[in-house]
Order: C-alpha cells, then structure tokens, then sequence
C-alpha cells in the first residue's frame, strides 16, 4: 500500500471479518480490495480497539491513523517519524547507493520479496504477476488476489 493511502484509510475501511481493506481513490482513482494475513490482522484490531479510546469525529468513517489527539497523521510528518527511526537504527545509505532507504522502499521490498517467494515455491510467477499488480494497485481487476497465500 501507498503511503497516502494508508493514511487516507477510515476505519470502516478495514473489514477484519474477512481479512481485507477496501482502499479507495487511490494513484488511479480506482478503488482495490487488499487481502491481509493474519498477523495483520490482529495488529490491526489492536490498533482499532486504542484508535476508539481517541476522539472518533466522524464515527465509522475517522482514520484509522492518528495522532494521540485523534487528528490525522500527515504524510510528511510520517516519513519524518521513518526518517528518525531509520537513523536511529543505525540505517544509513548502502554502499553504491546515493541515498538512504525511504519508507516507500519498503512497498517495493516486499514487491520483490513476493516474486522471489512465488519462484522458490516453483509457482508459475507470470500468470501471478498480474496479481501482484493488482495488489499493488497498478492494475485494475475486480478479484481479491492471493498475494497473502
């Protein structure tokens, strides 16, 4: 998921039922189904069971991320929060790099990480290609993928 649209979710947005996020006018003004694993999903319903301690302003449709005041975060300031952590950790940039690691790496990373997966498994990658795309929101297709898997 794009950065903005993660902060651009509601809570209605996450349907921790049936393990997907419903993200809506994204980079192509399309709206996808983005299916979460497990794991995710219990990170996510202890976050929204601390996100309805903080003010709901809108109900249903507050984000899901906020500061401690229920406000929004905002995309500079998130990858600022990155920015200190990453130094923190003591990550800096590679060598033959130009410039440290962004947290939109991250989304590319873990694009990456899912093909070299699939190939290990001995999955046929290029008809599986077309779901990541979806999943990854470059592609439009009305079918829920099954990157999770």
């Amino acid at each position: 998921m794009r950065i903005g649209e993660a902060l651009r979710l509601v809570l209605y947005d996450v349907d921790l039922t049936e393990q997907i996020i419903t993200v809506h006018d994204t980079k192509f003004f399309k709206t996808r189904l983005v299916p979460i694993g497990p794991k995710l999903n219990c990170e996510l319903a202890a976050h929204i069971e601390r996100r309805r301690l903080l003010p709901l302003s809108r109900g249903q449709e507050s984000p899901l991320f906020t500061m401690r005041d229920g406000r929004p975060c905002h995309y500079v300031r998130v990858i600022s929060w990155f920015q200190h952590v990453r130094r923190a950790a003591g990550i800096s940039c590679p060598v033959g790099e130009l410039r440290p690691p962004r947290l939109h790496d991250i989304r590319h990373t873990a694009a990456v990480h899912r093909v070299i997966a699939w190939y290990r498994l001995g999955q046929d990658v290029q008809r599986l290609l077309p779901q990541l795309a979806t999943y990854l929101g470059h592609i439009d297709n009305d079918q829920r993928s099954a990157i999770c898997a």
